[in-house]
C-alpha cells in the first residue's frame, strides 16, 4: 500500500510539474493585438520571448499611413506612435542563440474624440530676457503677472500657424509650449516648422536673422510635465563648431534708472550683464523704444539664463558714421533664422542630442522650448533677439 501511495504521489507530482511547465510555456505567448488613439505612444511587449541572450528585430509590415515611428526596434519592448487612424501590421523576429521565431503584431489606431491640432496648444512657461521689445511684445500693463502675460502670449500663438509675434529679448529669453499630442518623429523627414520674422536684405541669407536655440522633450513618464532629464537640444549647423560655447551662463541686473536715450538720439549703457566667460557689459537703450527693457512682471532684481551660445552673426557693413548692420543666417536647426518659406525653418526630431552631444532616439516630442541663442548688440539696431510667431506639426498640417 505504501509503495502504491508513493507511486501515486510521484505520478501526481509529475502531472503537476508538466502542467506548470505547460502553463509557463503558454504564458510566453503574450498579446499580439494592441490598440490606442492617434497621437498617443504605445509600448508593445514582444509576444515571443527568449533567453537572456536573445535578440529582437521589429519592422513595419504594412502601414495604414506613412506618419508613424518605431523606436527601440532592437529590444523586447517597442515604442510605437502614429498620428493617423488605421490598422498597422508589424513583424517581429526573435533570435535566441540561433533558434529563430517570428510573429505578426497588429496595432489598431483609433481617431481621438477631438481632432488633433497641428498648432501650439498651450504655453507652458516663458521668461523674456532684457530687450527693446520686452514689455511691448506682448504689452505689459500695470498689475500683469506671469499668468496674465502667458494668457496674452496664448492669444497670439495658440491654434495659429502664423500668429502675433513674441520677442524673447537678449540671450536666454525663452518660451516653452506643447501640442495636444505627441508629434511623431517620422523617419528621414523634418517634423516641426517654427515661424519667426527673419528677412533678407539682399541676395545672400543676410538681413534680420536672429537664431534661437531649439530644445525638445518627450514625456516619457506620461506625467504631463517636461521634466529636466527629458530635454534635448536640436543640434543645428553650429552645434559642433568650436566657436559655439556650451554651458554658457549670463546674469542681467535690473537697471537703476529708466532715463531715455542720449540727447543726440544715440544709444546709452543701460542694463548691466555679466557672464561665466569673464565678460561683462551693458544692454543699450535706443531711440526707438523708451519703455523699460527689463521684464516688469517679475520681482527679482537679477535674472540668470543658461544654454548654448552661438557666435555673433551681426556685421556692420556700413562706413564710419553710417552704420549698416546685417544679421546673417546659420545653416539649419534654429528658430527665426531663415525665411518662413524656407525649409530650414523646420527641424528633424532626429537631430536631438543629449548633454554629451550624443544622438538620442525619440518616438516623438510633446514639448518645445526656444531661447535666443546670441548675445550681441548691433548698434542702433539693438540687441539680437529671437522672435516667434508660431509652430506646427508638419505631418498634420500638410493634410489640412
Amino acid at each position: 500500500m505504501k509503495n502504491r501511495l508513493t507511486q501515486l504521489l510521484l505520478v501526481l507530482a509529475m502531472v503537476l510539474t508538466a502542467c506548470q511547465e505547460q502553463d509557463e510555456k503558454n504564458n510566453e505567448l503574450l498579446p499580439t493585438e494592441f490598440k490606442t488613439v492617434a497621437g498617443n505612444t504605445l509600448t508593445i511587449a514582444a509576444p515571443i520571448r527568449g533567453g537572456s541572450n536573445a535578440t529582437y528585430q521589429w519592422s513595419m509590415k504594412q502601414a495604414a499611413e506613412t506618419h508613424y515611428s518605431l523606436t527601440h526596434t532592437d529590444r523586447s519592448e517597442l515604442t510605437f506612435l502614429a498620428n493617423s487612424a488605421g490598422i498597422y501590421k508589424l513583424d517581429l523576429t526573435m533570435n535566441d542563440e540561433g533558434d529563430k521565431s517570428q510573429c505578426e503584431v497588429t496595432v489598431t489606431i483609433e481617431e481621438p474624440t477631438t481632432p488633433l491640432s497641428p498648432y501650439i496648444a498651450k504655453i507652458e512657461d516663458f521668461l523674456l530676457a532684457p530687450g527693446q521689445f520686452t514689455n511691448k511684445m506682448p504689452v505689459y500693463e500695470e498689475g500683469d503677472t506671469k499668468a496674465s502675460m502667458i494668457a496674452k502670449i496664448e492669444k497670439n500663438l495658440v491654434g495659429k500657424k502664423n500668429g502675433g509675434l513674441i520677442s524673447l529679448g537678449g540671450f536666454g529669453g525663452y518660451i516653452t509650449f506643447r501640442f495636444d499630442h505627441t508629434v511623431v518623429n517620422v523617419k528621414e523627414k523634418r517634423d516641426i516648422w517654427v515661424m519667426g520674422n527673419a528677412f533678407y536684405s539682399g541676395d545672400s541669407k543676410g538681413g534680420q536673422c536672429e537664431p534661437g536655440i531649439i530644445l525638445v522633450a518627450y514625456d516619457a513618464n506620461k506625467n504631463g510635465v517636461a521634466d529636466k532629464d527629458e530635454w534635448y537640444e536640436i543640434a543645428g549647423s553650429e552645434y559642433h563648431k568650436p566657436t559655439t560655447i556650451k554651458n554658457y551662463e549670463i546674469t542681467y541686473y535690473r537697471p537703476t534708472s529708466e532715463e531715455p536715450t542720449d540727447e543726440d538720439g544715440g544709444i546709452k549703457e543701460y542694463i548691466r550683464w555679466k557672464d561665466n566667460q569673464g565678460n561683462e557689459g551693458y544692454k543699450s537703450k535706443n531711440m526707438f523704444h523708451s519703455q523699460s527693457y527689463f521684464p516688469l512682471w517679475i520681482a527679482e532684481d537679477e535674472i540668470t539664463f543658461k544654454g548654448t551660445l552661438l557666435p555673433n552673426n551681426a556685421i556692420n557693413e556700413g562706413t564710419q558714421g553710417n552704420e549698416y548692420w546685417v544679421l546673417y543666417a546659420y545653416g539649419f536647426g534654429y528658430a527665426d533664422n531663415v525665411l518662413n518659406t524656407d525649409e530650414d525653418s523646420a527641424f528633424d526630431i532626429d537631430w536631438a542630442v543629449n548633454a554629451k552631444g550624443e544622438r538620442v532616439q525619440l518616438p516623438g516630442v510633446d514639448f518645445v522650448k526656444i531661447y535666443t541663442g546670441i548675445n550681441q548688440e548691433a548698434g542702433w539696431l539693438g540687441e539680437v533677439s529671437t522672435e516667434i510667431a508660431g509652430a506646427y506639426d508638419m505631418h498634420l498640417e500638410e493634410g489640412l
